[in-house]
């Protein structure tokens, strides 16, 4: 997977097609490659913002606002030419809620990964915790061998570290994420003494790994 990083990337948008959005009063959507997109959206869909524009007020006594100021003040935008170049990282809020129900994962909080959306990978998350496999370690296992996008924040001094995870392929995490447990279930089983004697739950779980 790759990070993206929105305290480093720079969103590039077509300026026309921007201003079109803006000017339909439709909702849109900004992904994170600089795409313009509308509703219906995808579920494949990673945003940056989702909103409408609203008009100018008919009361208004200015008739035209910079471009700047359009998406609100936590994006910061600069024109170059046919193009706006985006910083979204003060905008993390809204980008969290605008993508956390199409995300795999959410490790937004201090509380780390609870969950998977996806009820296969759930079904093996949960399981695995029975030999104290966590969604953490299942996780590592998809930033290294799969294409997806971890979609984040991330600053080292003070660190800070907050991302949603999205997978391009999910028959092929499925497939890394069980084939994980199954290899460190079976590891666990041979060499660790606290599972000499299996409790109910992990011969079931043991049993849904086919570790036994």
């Amino acid at each position: 997977m790759k990070k993206f990083n929105l305290f480093k990337e720079i969103i590039v948008v077509n300026k026309n097609d921007f201003l079109r959005a803006v000017n339909s009063a439709k909702h849109f959507a900004i992904s994170y490659k600089g795409e313009i997109v509308y509703e219906p959206f995808e579920d494949t869909l990673i945003s940056i913002f989702e909103g409408s524009i609203p008009p100018l007020s008919p009361l208004s006594t200015d008739l035209s606002r910079p471009i700047s100021s359009m998406l609100g003040n936590n994006y910061r935008i600069v024109e170059d030419d046919d193009r706006l170049l985006i910083k979204a990282s003060g905008a993390w809020q809204s980008i969290i809620g605008y993508n956390q129900k199409r995300a795999l994962y959410d490790d937004t909080s201090g509380d780390g990964i609870a969950e998977f959306s996806d009820k296969v990978l759930e079904d093996t998350g949960w399981h695995a915790t029975e030999f104290n496999i966590g969604y953490r370690d299942i996780v590592e296992q998809f930033e290294a061998q799969c294409e997806g996008i971890l979609l984040c924040i991330e600053q080292e001094e003070p660190y800070q570290f907050s991302g949603l995870g999205f997978v391009f392929d999910i028959d092929h995490a499925r497939r890394i994420g069980f084939e994980y447990c199954v290899r460190t279930i079976k590891e666990k089983l041979e060499k660790d003494e606290d599972f000499a004697t299996l409790t109910d739950d992990e011969a079931e779980a043991a049993e849904f790994f086919k570790a036994l």
